[in-house]
């Protein structure tokens, strides 16, 4: 018995499912359903019931209490020993798109300043698939990217979702409504980012003008510096359409954010290697993924495609 056998029993136990149990823990389900049935034979009692439904035995429930235990205490373990290594010389490299940051990616970084206070936290801009390229390479631990990307084979924690905020002038007929439907947007140039920088955004705004039968009059700008964006806007160049995290961000006097109607909705996820580089690298995809917990979403490997 090791603590790999402790940890998909209980990711068992918690979800009752087998399929979600091995998505939580990012492997194959035969892998969790081997291992599993190996912890049975080396205590010598049933821990699961394998009904159409999956329940817990008695000695499953009393067991259960004694593995969660167990594992706390191993992660406790490990973090004393990298506080005890010390991490001054330590060093953690995070990318990011220019224009999607969601309030989950800030309030991770604030919570791994506050627990590594020896690491020098390194912060990058580039487009998506460069900021996936350089994580396959390794010259960045993690990353934030929207999806659809090509993230097979790497390691995906959920960080959030993101819509449309679309950025007015504050002379503009629409910028009182409560939302902004595409029509009322109709002949007006819309300033975005560029697509090579965050394709699923570009792509979910496409569809969304075609789902309301009009051409959409989308004007690429190639650096990707939403300050610029927003003069732009207050000098009456267009609206602009941006990720609902930059509302948060940014405040523009003579612009006015407003919701998109019926937006289109991309999921923010960080990408990482799925073996960590350093420790430093470690102790922040443990935290990213302990962070996801209590909305439910769960850290997993992407299947190859």
């Amino acid at each position: 018995m090791d603590l790999r056998h402790l940890r998909y029993f209980v990711a068992v136990a918690e979800e009752l499912h087998f399929r979600r149990a091995a998505e939580r823990l990012g492997v194959a389900q035969p892998a969790v359903s081997e291992q599993v049935r190996r912890l049975e034979e080396d205590l010598g009692v049933q821990l699961l019931e394998r009904t159409p439904r999956v329940a817990l035995t008695p000695a499953g429930e009393a067991f259960v209490v004694e593995a969660r235990r167990v594992l706390d205490q191993a992660d406790h373990a490990r973090q004393a020993a990298l506080g005890a290594r010390g991490q001054r010389d330590g060093r953690l490299r995070v990318g990011h798109l220019p224009d999607a940051v969601p309030p989950a990616l800030p309030r991770l970084l604030a919570r791994y300043a506050v627990t590594n206070p020896g690491v020098d936290v390194l912060l990058e801009t580039w487009p998506s698939l460069e900021l996936v390229g350089r994580v396959r390479d390794r010259g960045l631990d993690a990353a934030a990217v929207c999806l659809p990307a090509p993230v097979d084979g790497l390691r995906v924690t959920p960080l959030g979702m993101e819509g449309v905020t679309v950025a007015l002038p504050e002379s503009h007929p629409a910028a009182a409504a409560a939302s902004i439907d595409p029509r009322q947007l109709e002949g007006m140039p819309l300033l975005v980012t560029a697509r090579p920088w965050n394709p699923a955004f570009f792509d979910g705004l496409i569809t969304a003008w075609r789902a309301a039968g009009i051409a959409a009059g989308l004007v690429e700008v190639t650096e990707p510096n939403l300050e610029h964006l927003l003069l732009a806007v207050a000098a009456g160049a267009g609206a602009a359409l941006l990720p609902e995290s930059a509302r948060e961000r940014y405040a523009a006097t003579g612009v006015r954010f407003r919701p998109l109607a019926s937006s289109p909705r991309c999921d923010v996820v960080l990408v990482a290697h799925p073996e960590p580089a350093s420790i430093a690298a470690s102790a922040f995809l443990q935290l990213a993924r302990a962070e996801s917990r209590p909305t439910r979403e769960v850290e997993t490997v992407a299947a190859a495609s």
